[in-house]
């Protein structure tokens, strides 16, 4: 498949164009942000891990029958998936209290959550991607109400299938977000990427943490958690 003109470019990924005008190349960088990108950096290996983390958990997905934009990895950096119309709402799961939702609640950190709690977000970078309720979402016209309880839905499938498979290779799903698309017919598609910068993931044993908080608090080398997470599920 042949890579043509650039056509989007955000934080941690290239889009571009291929031959087919209903798929396209997703190229990982090295780079690293962290708090609106107000910290930066740039990884050697980060986008060659995410690439192979998120083609490995889009595999499981797909294999479930859940709806995704991925067709294939194409290389170390690359991903073929089909073109979609992104919905700018980020959806997140939690099953463990960790992140913002401790600093703007006040709830310790560590306590479960039994249902995950599922929160939407806006996805605007100026507006500091805030949380928004499905009102919110209906009002500002971003997706309908049927689309809005899909996205939930999908949510909850993903969770219960990664939670069952991470656990099983010793480690805890804490939280995720997922972004989700519409294909030409309307349909709902989980798309973007799944892999450590998008999930908060624990060693269920020592309780170290594997994901991209290791650069966003300074706790560690991020690619040597991010090798960790994938020598875990290779096993």
């Amino acid at each position: 498949m042949e890579k043509l003109e650039k056509v989007y470019e955000g934080k941690a990924k290239i889009l571009y164009k291929t031959q087919d005008p209903d798929k396209f190349i997703a190229y990982f960088k090295d780079s690293a942000t962290a708090f609106d990108a107000i910290k930066k950096a740039t990884i050697e290996g980060k986008g060659t891990l995410n690439n192979t983390l998120a083609s490995i958990f889009f595999e499981i997905l797909n294999k479930h029958g859940i709806p995704t934009h991925f067709i294939k990895k194409l290389s170390d950096r690359e991903m073929l998936v089909y073109k979609v119309e992104i919905i700018p709402v980020e959806v997140v799961v939690r099953n463990i209290a960790a992140g913002s939702i401790v600093k703007r609640l006040g709830i310790p950190e560590k306590k479960p959550f039994n249902p995950p709690l599922v929160e939407f977000y806006l996805k605007n970078d100026e507006l500091h991607d805030p949380i928004i309720c499905k009102e919110h979402i209906l009002a500002m016209e971003l997706a309908t109400e049927e689309e809005i309880e899909k996205m939930k839905e999908l949510a909850l499938k993903v969770n219960n299938i990664l939670s069952d498979f991470l656990k099983k290779h010793g480690i805890l799903l804490v939280d995720f977000k997922l972004e989700f698309g519409k294909r030409p017919d309307g349909s709902i598609v989980l798309a973007d990427e799944i892999s450590p910068d998008t999930c908060r993931l624990w060693d269920i044993k020592t309780g170290e943490k594997l994901d991209k908080d290791r650069f966003r608090f300074d706790l560690g080398d991020l690619i040597e958690g991010y090798k960790k997470v994938l020598e875990k599920i290779q096993e």
